[in-house]
């Protein structure tokens, strides 16, 4: 459905993590240009894995993120686009299959009745639907088509991506936004978001995998003729190879942190036998207790971690069929992605071409967002600009009091447009 940009509007977007919490506010002009007019951040507390441990806690985090994107953008806002993240995010694909007018082409009717074909199979009791999305059609139950369009045929079928998550963990997210006096115009999973900022238009046609590395979660989606294909999760992150860090070096999580950054890498060279670093001992601030150690002794803590994680990604992407397309490459964004030598270990697990991606997707980015650990905030303008997808409730089979809406995003755009 095509916006009319006849004016500018206000686009909001909320990216709750594990390790910070983001808004970042921006105008959309009528020649659908994104234009970032403020933005806040700050350490995320009631957060963990993705999960919300602590309401109030997670409340003062967003309300402060929010706060301080509209002091700079000199305006208040009250409907966002937020993340969903949590290591139980899981999609499956639905198919349908209708009979068509062969003496005809395919039209829009057509595409709309087997979409809602499709979409009234689906039974997601006891879960939200964060996405639901068309991504291949075929006829005949020939081969995978992307428009069927003015194409003749006797059958037409189509595959439908619903991503998923537990609803009790929405809800608690539902509950720290509502409590922090916004109202969430739609969702969208971390790493479709990161997706939409950091792949290139032939990355997502040819088949690629965005690898989000958070503090708590490491989401992943992945890319194929232009549309999501697959989303998954995992509940590590950047925050357990700090953990990793602080028991093994035994000092503290804030000090292991600073380690990570300064001196970590995800794999061994002879030199960092012979280089030492300076660590402090839990509870010690005086230099005289300093221990200084190999720094290989930090990176034989790290390399284990990060091993396992892409360890555990590949046994994912092999379970989808994935793992060994030749044509199939893999980015890495998110906060975790910084850490020297992490591509390096990636192509090596995965056996793939490995990219480090970062927002590139939106004109004259303000340069504190143009880092990997912003790609999900980003992304999730992008998400609002180009939303598509349709969620009709009557045809939907979820609990009740249920809040699935539908089209909220384009109710929300035609007000403004």
């Amino acid at each position: 459905m095509p916006h009319s940009f006849n004016r500018l509007t206000t686009v909001a977007a909320l990216d709750i993590g594990s390790s910070k919490v983001c808004c970042v506010i921006a105008k959309i002009s009528r020649d659908k240009r994104i234009n970032v007019v403020g933005y806040g951040y700050n350490a995320s507390k009631g957060i963990k894995n993705g999960i919300v441990t602590d309401i109030n806690q997670a409340t003062l985090s967003v309300c402060n993120a929010v706060e301080t994107a509209e002091q700079m953008a000199n305006e208040r806002i009250d409907r966002i686009i937020v993340n969903i993240s949590g290591d139980k995010i899981k999609s499956t694909v639905k198919e349908a299959t209708i009979s068509i007018n062969k003496n005809r082409p395919v039209n829009e009717n057509d595409i709309n009745k087997v979409i809602e074909k499709g979409i009234n199979k689906i039974n997601v009791e006891d879960h939200e639907l964060i996405h639901c999305l068309p991504t291949n059609y075929r006829l005949d139950m020939g081969d995978e088509i992307k428009d069927p369009r003015n194409i003749y045929g006797e059958n037409l079928s189509v595959n439908i991506l619903l991503g998923l998550i537990p609803e009790i963990q929405f809800k608690n997210i539902s509950t720290v936004i509502e409590n922090a006096h916004l109202e969430i115009a739609e969702k969208a999973f971390s790493a479709y978001a990161s997706g939409l900022s950091c792949l290139v238009d032939d990355e997502k046609e040819i088949g690629a995998t965005i690898i989000d590395i958070g503090g708590g979660t490491t989401n992943i989606a992945t890319f194929k003729h232009g549309y999501p294909v697959y989303f998954s999760s995992l509940g590590v992150g950047g925050n357990n190879v700090t953990n990793d860090i602080a028991w093994g070096l035994t000092t503290s999580f804030t000090h292991a942190e600073r380690l990570k950054t300064l001196h970590g890498c995800a794999f061994l060279t002879s030199k960092d036998k012979e280089e030492t670093i300076n660590v402090y001992p839990v509870g010690e601030e005086d230099d005289s207790l300093i221990k200084q150690v190999p720094r290989a002794d930090l990176i034989n803590i790290i390399t284990p971690r990060i091993e396992e994680t892409f360890e555990l990604i590949n046994k994912k992407l092999t379970e989808h069929g994935l793992k060994d397309i030749s044509s199939h490459r893999v980015v890495l964004t998110g906060g975790g992605s910084q850490l020297s030598g992490i591509r390096e270990v990636a192509s090596m697990v995965l056996d793939k071409q490995v990219r480090l991606g970062r927002p590139k997707n939106i004109l004259n980015l303000p340069d504190n967002l143009y880092t990997p650990s912003f790609s999900t905030a980003v992304g999730l303008l992008l998400f609002a600009l180009n939303y598509t997808e349709k969620k009709p409730n009557k045809i939907i089979s979820k609990p009740s009091g249920s809040n699935s809406g539908f089209g909220k995003i384009f109710e929300w755009i035609k007000q403004n447009f």
